[in-house]
């Protein structure tokens, strides 16, 4: 029997957050592993996606009966502004009865405003994931992962992060050398060297935040000075817990987690412009080349020499 995959999809939703997954399944198809696929929405018929291009065929939850995995595709329109009750109740119904239960992007409104994702670990699209944080305490969300998997909910980044958690998915069914074959056909890394974080460290919290955007630019001006949650307090006049507060509501994340963002990136410039390791940690404010190892290897599983001999420019490599 076919695995039957339910893609709740609406007006507004993101093309490619349907298409791509969607794609990786068609591909385990033609592999001799078949999907099922079959898109849900509140009133079934047709719906519009953000470009303008129809999605026709659609169904409602009655109509689609059981499925085995459920897929919400996401939409800017989720995180901006309340969520349809119908689209919430074709979810909840399709979710209730599937083995597993995936987002894509802003999908993860849907599952977080159904309390599917309380007190568990969950991702969006970096630039919602402060907004998914302030809406949804409960939810651990990590705003820097391209998915994440907690119990048999998936959620993934945003737009083309849909792939690699359906690979993911896809590994699981029919184990690595499957999944591997598909991202070869699709000329895509099954598991993104050099860059499981989604976003970069740069992001500025909102307007109106002007003790933050100080701190963040004083920060990146020089990542390797002293920046350990006490110093970063003083320097923003204002107590740990309540710098803690900002960062976890304003950019979804911890000052600690942020701060070694942040050196990353400077250590991977480095590094790219002809750098040593040894010298890379240092002048990132990493310490030591252990230090640098794991950091690559927990955010982007890769060494940095690796790293360095993937992504440098041939002027880099030549220099």
């Amino acid at each position: 029997m076919n695995h039957r995959v339910g893609f709740v999809v609406f007006d507004g939703v993101t093309l490619l957050d349907v298409s791509g997954p969607a794609e990786v399944l068609h591909q385990a198809g033609q592999a001799g592993r078949p999907y099922e696929l079959v898109l849900v929405s509140a009133s079934g018929g047709q719906v519009t996606t953000s470009t303008g291009l129809p999605l026709s065929g659609v169904v409602t939850a009655a109509e689609a009966g059981p499925v085995d995995t459920v897929l919400v595709a996401g939409g800017d329109l989720l995180a901006e502004r309340p969520l349809d009750p119908g689209l919430l109740a074709t979810a909840r119904t399709l979710a209730s009865g599937a083995t597993r239960v995936a987002s894509v992007c802003t999908g993860a409104f849907v599952l977080a405003e159904l309390g599917l994702l309380d007190g568990r670990r969950a991702t969006t699209h970096w630039r919602h994931a402060g907004v998914l944080a302030r809406r949804h305490p409960l939810v651990r969300v990590e705003p820097d992962a391209i998915h994440v998997r907690d119990g048999r909910f998936v959620t993934s980044a945003g737009i083309s992060a849909g792939i690699d958690l359906t690979l993911a998915l896809v590994e699981d069914d029919h184990g690595a050398e499957a999944a591997r074959r598909i991202a070869r056909e699709l000329v895509v890394f099954l598991q993104r060297p050099g860059g499981q974080s989604q976003f970069t460290a740069a992001t500025t919290p909102p307007a109106g935040h002007d003790v933050l955007r100080v701190l963040i630019d004083s920060v990146l001006a020089d990542p390797a000075a002293d920046h350990g949650l006490p110093a970063m307090a003083a320097a923003a006049a204002v107590s740990t817990r309540h710098l803690t507060r900002l960062f976890h509501t304003e950019l979804g994340t911890t000052p600690a987690r942020w701060v070694e963002r942040v050196r990353l990136e400077h250590a991977q410039r480095l590094l790219l412009d002809g750098h040593s390791v040894t010298a890379a940690a240092r002048d990132s404010g990493l310490g030591s080349d252990e230090t640098l190892r794991r950091v690559f290897d927990r955010h982007l599983g890769i060494t940095p020499t690796a790293y360095r001999q993937r992504f440098a420019t041939t002027t880099t490599r030549n220099g």
